[in-house]
């Protein structure tokens, strides 16, 4: 028997090296989440995490829970492997991206166990290694350089730089970032902060400054004007708050507004993710995979993501380097910018370490 017999929730609270700032206000000071686990009649279990993000997807610890409630009476007694069941059941609530995405993920786990398989193969990873990037937060100069210099010694080789609250500021970090780490490639995540007057020439003077793309330049809501942006051909594009959904991403497409698609596991979990992933490479786009300050397990889904063919630009893989600990382990390290998969393969929730971080 595949049906599924129970959905459950653990909320944690892991600690950080220090707070995550982006966008006008938005700050990270802990990694919150809630750990999804699915079990089947058959006894085979997958786990995945939601991660909640008030502030972008309106999403609490609470509503996470509340969500998995509905979501458990939804499933409860639905074949694992009836496609059409599970979505009709996922559809019991609408919005709620992040707990809809990691029970998601669990349902491929818990498939891929039930049938005595392994997730990499149910998912159709074709690549042994992925290049990973790290997002480096919004703080003074001197804190980000220290931050930089931290994560490039530990193997990363891309760095996703947080803008949007001073530019020059921002012109001034990028270009130090430039100097002191020639080796390293940089892009922008404006998170929106950009107007579209001023957005031309903060592209302009970013390309100048070194930076390769910026993700996300303007407000979601300026469809026009954003898409007046991407034929202006400053500065590649990365989609990522304007496509939350396949729905979004076809608006995104039919107004031609970006270059780059960034996939997020833990916002569209895996079905809609490879969905997602296919319809923007036949429309012609570059992909990569984001992060949500994901911990390792959440680092090993996407980057089973990251490791399909259809994905060749840096994914974000290495917040766990900004985690203080983790509930899971262990550890893998990076090899010049490199992460390879062999290395994720022995990553497992630790259940001591859940319950020490429970909320």
């Amino acid at each position: 028997m595949s049906a599924v017999t129970r959905v459950e929730g653990a909320a944690f609270r892991l600690p950080l090296r220090g707070a995550l700032r982006w966008g006008a206000t938005s700050q990270l000071s802990a990694a919150e989440g809630v750990q999804v686990r699915v079990t089947l009649a058959d006894g085979s279990v997958g786990v995945a995490e939601a991660l909640p993000r008030p502030t972008i997807y309106g999403e609490t610890l609470e509503s996470i829970h509340g969500a998995l409630r509905l979501l458990d009476a939804a499933l409860r007694g639905v074949d694992a492997f009836d496609e059409t069941g599970v979505a009709r059941a996922l559809r019991a609530i609408t919005h709620n991206h992040t707990a809809r995405g990691a029970l998601d993920m669990a349902l491929w786990e818990a498939r891929a166990a039930s049938r005595g398989s392994s997730l990499p193969e149910l998912l159709g990873v074709t690549r042994a290694r992925v290049r990973v990037s790290y997002i480096l937060g919004i703080g003074t100069p001197e804190t980000m350089l220290e931050e930089a210099r931290r994560v490039v010694a530990a193997g990363v080789r891309v760095l996703k730089v947080k803008v949007g609250r001073d530019h020059a500021r921002d012109l001034e970090v990028v270009r130090a970032l430039r100097t002191e780490l020639p080796e390293v490639d940089l892009y922008a995540d404006a998170n929106e902060t950009l107007t579209p007057e001023s957005a031309p020439a903060a592209l302009a003077a970013m390309r100048a400054a070194g930076l390769r793309w910026v993700e996300e330049p303007i407000a979601v809501h300026r469809l026009r004007e954003r898409a007046e942006l991407r034929r202006l051909g400053i500065l590649p594009i990365i989609a990522d708050d304007s496509c939350f959904t396949p729905e979004a991403l076809e608006r995104e497409l039919d107004f031609d507004t970006f270059d780059i698609l960034n996939v997020k596991a833990a916002r569209t979990g895996f079905t809609d993710s490879l969905r997602m992933i296919a319809r923007a490479r036949e429309a012609g786009k570059s992909v990569m995979v984001g992060s949500q300050a994901a911990n390792l397990l959440g680092t090993r889904h996407a980057a089973l993501l990251a490791a399909r063919a259809e994905v060749e630009l840096p994914s974000e893989l290495s917040f766990f380097l900004k985690l203080q600990d983790d509930i899971a382990g262990p550890a893998p390290a990076l090899q010049d910018g490199w992460l390879n998969l062999e290395d994720l393969r022995a990553v497992r929730l630790d259940e001591a370490r859940l319950e020490r971080y429970r909320v």
